[in-house]
């Protein structure tokens, strides 16, 4: 008859017998700063109802699909016969730099991981700036950031890469995505504060002046060139800071190494941080997220780490979060140790010794005599048959010792051979002596389950450091008959 009782990855309560009061709701609070309040968990959501050619249009979000796609491809094809002067191309780009600084240090580590504290002109200066991405409210992106680090390559992920890597670009927001599937998060924090709620509820307000009006503007009083403004500072600045910030989402989880952990998809590459103004250290990022930090090396490149220190020493941010370095090291060291343990085990480290079989000294001698190249090196018995003819110090020296306890003449009594030796004659191994030095006494430990000191790697295998091998003997002892 099959338990009843919870397996691994199942809840311990079902929720086929919690109050109605108790269930958790799938949307926020009444209370909270909701845009749509028509919104009814009860009604089925478009994701839950097959994709037609007749129902298409319904999955599809048409909003972001106008703010992502429709807005760039507009000014893609009327910058062909705008002329790009000087001073709106230095506009551009030092007004994309800013609102991605909005995104990165501001909706990423300021709201969403709370990695620093800034006080509140650097906050209204970064909720502006941030909307001039036209990336979402603060509290919308935060929201899903948060899901998206607790449920990470999971269903419950907003755009987990599993789903695909033009899916965890942009394909999440193209399409609708059913809120009830979201993984939840705690926001409250993001509530309580008033620049948050603010921008929240006058988003598409926010969107239309610091997204294209402003920067309209700067160009058009500056130096009149308005439609300049709108085309490159406004437009296509809105496209590329967009698309920079998607690559944290989809490249920062698909390309470069892992350093810190291989569990989960998120990685560390170059490429990514300079088109990301730092956030391209992504598994750095998820294994130590509230750090207001990204990269953590002097020569790494993260213009948001330094821009954050440079408000900290103005007076404008304070509270600076870093986890410390011991902790930054060890998850460094067990990743290294985990990828050293993976290549140690496509190798051949011969047979483990409480696998082979024990062998009297008499039948060792009396195979030897009949002709089977048997050699004796600290009670393990090797048959080196084969490798008689491939010895570096000819056949008559490994001759000499077959048949005999051969471990003074392989440590130092004729030649003190080298770890590799070692290494290679531990391949050969086809069983050990019975009494034979403290190989059998250890294998018997092992009968007896008593605690034989050594180290395993993570796959439970023991690990033989160079010098320790059982046949490395430091001082050669005294040789029985030997050469």
């Amino acid at each position: 008859m099959p338990s009843h009782q919870p397996t691994a990855g199942m809840s311990a309560v079902d929720p086929a017998f919690i109050s109605e009061d108790r269930k958790p709701s799938p949307v926020a609070k009444s209370s909270e700063p909701n845009r749509n309040k028509s919104y009814d968990p009860k009604k089925p959501h478009i994701t839950e109802t097959p994709m037609t050619r007749y129902n298409f249009y319904k999955h599809v979000n048409w909003l972001n699909v106008f703010l992502i796609v429709g807005i760039p491809m507009i000014g893609l094809v009327t910058a062909w016969w705008t002329p790009l002067y000087w001073q709106t191309a230095l506009w551009s780009v030092a007004y994309y730099f800013a609102t991605g600084l909005g995104i990165t240090a501001g909706y990423h580590r300021l709201w969403a991981h709370t990695s620093y504290s800034a006080t509140l002109p650097l906050k209204m200066f970064l909720a502006f700036v941030g909307g001039g991405a036209v990336e979402g409210s603060i509290r919308w992106w935060a929201r899903d950031h948060r899901a998206h680090h607790r449920y990470t390559d999971t269903d419950k992920d907003p755009y987990s890469v599993r789903k695909g890597l033009l899916y965890s670009h942009f394909g999440w927001m193209l399409m609708k995505q059913n809120p009830k599937r979201i993984g939840r998060t705690d926001i409250s924090d993001l509530n309580d504060d008033p620049v948050v709620v603010w921008q929240h509820r006058h988003y598409l307000k926010v969107v239309f002046f610091c997204g294209l009006i402003f920067p309209t503007l700067v160009a058009g009083l500056g130096w009149g060139d308005y439609w300049g403004g709108f085309i490159y500072a406004g437009i296509l600045r809105i496209f590329f800071v967009q698309q920079a910030t998607f690559c944290v989402n989809s490249l920062a989880h698909w390309l470069g190494d892992q350093p810190f952990d291989d569990r989960n998809s998120p990685r560390d590459h170059i490429i990514t941080a300079l088109v990301t103004l730092g956030e391209g250290y992504h598994n750095f990022h998820h294994e130590f997220p509230s750090d207001y930090r990204n990269a953590i090396e002097w020569h790494q490149y993260d213009p948001t780490k330094w821009s954050i220190w440079i408000w900290k020493q103005l007076g404008l941010a304070y509270d600076l979060k870093q986890f410390r370095s011991n902790e930054i090291e060890k998850g460094r060291v067990q990743q290294q140790q985990k990828k050293l343990d993976q290549k140690r085990s496509k190798l051949d480290w011969g047979v483990p010794l409480e696998q082979l079989p024990v062998m009297e000294w008499d039948d060792y001698v009396d195979q030897a005599k009949n002709g089977r190249g048997l050699i004796a090196v600290a009670g393990v018995v090797h048959d080196v048959t084969d490798f008689i003819k491939d010895h570096p110090g000819g056949k008559a020296m490994i001759k000499s010792g077959l048949g005999k306890d051969a471990t003074a003449i392989f440590n130092g009594g004729v030649y003190n051979h080298s770890n590799a030796a070692h290494n290679l004659l531990s391949t050969m191994r086809v069983g050990v002596i019975r009494g034979g030095c403290e190989v059998e006494i250890w294998k018997r430990a092992q009968r007896e389950n008593k605690d034989v000191q050594y180290v395993k790697d993570d796959a439970g295998n023991r690990i033989v450091r160079a010098g320790n091998q059982v046949t490395k003997i430091q001082e050669a002892p005294e040789s029985a008959g030997a050469a």
